[in-house]
C-alpha cells in the first residue's frame, strides 16, 4: 500500500499545539518553582504543600474523560480554544494578596481546564498525520512539556526572585491569552477525519473491549509510573533543591531546568528511533512497546540508588537521569492506542487513558508531603519519597513490557466484533 501523504499545513498546526503544551506545562511548574516562597509566605507545612500540589489533579481526570467524549462530536479547534481561555483566567487571582484557600481553588480550576490537554492535542494532531507518521509529531507535541519548563523556568524564576511569585502567575495568564489569539487566527481542524466508507471498514468496538484490552491496560500502567515521577518533579523538585539540599532560590532556578533538558533529549530520541525502527520493518510491539517500557525500568533502578550516593551534585544527577528516562512512554502510548482504536472513538479512549494515568498526580505529591512531614529530617523524607517513586517506576515498566502488544490488538478486537451476533 502507498503511504498516505501528510496534508499541507500539518507541521504548522503541530507547532501551534507544541506551544499549547508549552503553556500547559509552564502553568503546571509554577507552584513547584515558587514552592519555597509560597510555603514561607503562607506558612504552609510540607503536607499542606503536598495537598496543594495534588489539588491540581482533583478534577483533572474527570474533565479529561468528559472532554474526551465531547471531542468525538465537537471540533477540536474550539475545544482547545476554550481550554486555553480557562487556563489564562485561572492565573490572574494570584496576582494580588491570596490565601491558601484561593490558591487551592484556582489550582483545582486550572487542573480541570488542563486535564484533557494532551489527549485532545494528540487527537487534533492525528487528524493531520496518517498512522505510520504519528510518532515524531507525538514526540514534538510531548516536548511542549519539556520546553515549557526549559523556557519558562528561567523567566519565571527571575520574576520570583526580583519581584514576587504572585507576578509569575500573572505572566502566565498573559502568555496563555497570547496563544488564544494565535490559535483563533491560525488554528484549523485536520482533514484526516473518518468518512462513511472508512466507518464501514472501521466498525465501532464496544468501549468495554477497548478499555480492557491488554495494550490499553499496559499503557495506563506504564504511564502511571512515569507520571508519578513527573508530578513529583513538578511539585517537589525545586523545594528539594532549596529546602533539602540548601541551594538558594536563584540557583534552584537553573538546576530545575536540568531534568527537562535531559527528558527532552530522551523523548525526541525515542520518537526518532521509533520511526526509524518502523521504517525498517520492526513491529510496533518492538518499536513502540518495548522502546517505551525499558527506559522506565532502567530509570526506576537508577532512582533506587539515589539515597545511597553522597554529595548534592551526584544526587541531582541520579535524580535527573532516573526521572528523565520516564519520558519515552509518553511518545509511544498514544500512537499505540491509535493503532487499534476506531477513529470515531479515539478521542474518548485517549482521554480515558489520560484520566487514568494522571491519577498518579493526585497521589504522588501528597504522599511525598506526608513522608517529609513525618521524617526525622526533611532530607530523609525526600529520599524515602524518591525510593517509593523508584519502585513504582520499575514496576510500571515491567507491566508495560508484559502487556504492550499493539500489533496484534487490532486483529483480536476486530475478530471479537465480527463474532458478535448481528442483532447485538
Amino acid at each position: 500500500m502507498t503511504a498516505q501523504p501528510t496534508p499541507k499545513g500539518a507541521w504548522k498546526i503541530t507547532f501551534l499545539l507544541f506551544l499549547f503544551m508549552l503553556v500547559n506545562f509552564a502553568d503546571k511548574i509554577v507552584v513547584g518553582l515558587a514552592g519555597a516562597p509560597i510555603m514561607d509566605e503562607l506558612k504552609l507545612s510540607p503536607d499542606q504543600f503536598g495537598l496543594l500540589g495534588s489539588s491540581f489533579f482533583l478534577l483533572f481526570s474527570i474533565s479529561a474523560i468528559v472532554v474526551g467524549f465531547i471531542v468525538n462530536r465537537v471540533a477540536t479547534r474550539w475545544v482547545l480554544l476554550a481550554m486555553a481561555v480557562i487556563w489564562s483566567v485561572a492565573q490572574f487571582p494570584m496576582v494580588g494578596t491570596v490565601s491558601f484557600t484561593t490558591l487551592l481553588i484556582c489550582r483545582i480550576i486550572l487542573g480541570a481546564g488542563e486535564g484533557p490537554a494532551f489527549s485532545v492535542a494528540a487527537h487534533a494532531v492525528y487528524k493531520w498525520f496518517p498512522d505510520e507518521k504519528r510518532t515524531l509529531p507525538t514526540a514534538i507535541l510531548s516536548q511542549g512539556s519539556a520546553f515549557g519548563v526549559i523556557l519558562a523556568v528561567p523567566a519565571l524564576n527571575w520574576i520570583i526572585v526580583n519581584h514576587s511569585w504572585h507576578y509569575a502567575f500573572g505572566a502566565l495568564g498573559v502568555v496563555g491569552l497570547m496563544w488564544v489569539v494565535a490559535w483563533l487566527v491560525m488554528g484549523k481542524e485536520g482533514p484526516l477525519v473518518q468518512s462513511v466508507a472508512m466507518a464501514a471498514a472501521d466498525p465501532r468496538v464496544p468501549y468495554f473491549q477497548l478499555l480492557t484490552s491488554r495494550t490499553f491496560i499496559g499503557c495506563c500502567a506504564a504511564t502511571f509510573g512515569a507520571y508519578w515521577a513527573l508530578s513529583l518533579g513538578l511539585t517537589w523538585f525545586t523545594p528539594f533543591i532549596v529546602k533539602g539540599l540548601g541551594f538558594s532560590q536563584k540557583d534552584a532556578g537553573w538546576i530545575s531546568v536540568l531534568p527537562w533538558v535531559f527528558g527532552a533529549t530522551i523523548v525526541l530520541l525515542t520518537g526518532w528511533i521509533s520511526q526509524v525502527m518502523l521504517a525498517r520493518g520492526f513491529t510496533t510491539r518492538g518499536a513502540r512497546g518495548v522502546l517505551g517500557s525499558v527506559p522506565l525500568i532502567v530509570g526506576g533502578l537508577i532512582l533506587a540508588v539515589l539515597p545511597h550516593v553522597n554529595g548534592a551534585g551526584l544526587q541531582i544527577a541520579f535524580l535527573v537521569v532516573g526521572s528523565g528516562l520516564c519520558g519515552s512512554i509518553y511518545v509511544v502510548c498514544p500512537p499505540m492506542l491509535g493503532e487499534f482504536t476506531p477513529v470515531q472513538q479515539r478521542g474518548a479512549v485517549l482521554a480515558i487513558y489520560g484520566a487514568i494515568y494522571t491519577l498518579a498526580g493526585m497521589i504522588a505529591p501528597s504522599v511525598m508531603g506526608v513522608v517529609i512531614q513525618n521524617a526525622a529530617v526533611p532530607l530523609d523524607g525526600y529520599m524515602t519519597g524518591f525510593t517509593i517513586n523508584a519502585v513504582i517506576m520499575a514496576a510500571s515498566g515491567l507491566l508495560g513490557l508484559l502487556l504492550l502488544w499493539p500489533n496484534t490488538e487490532r486483529k483480536r478486537l476486530m475478530a471479537q466484533v465480527a463474532a458478535r451476533p448481528k442483532f447485538a
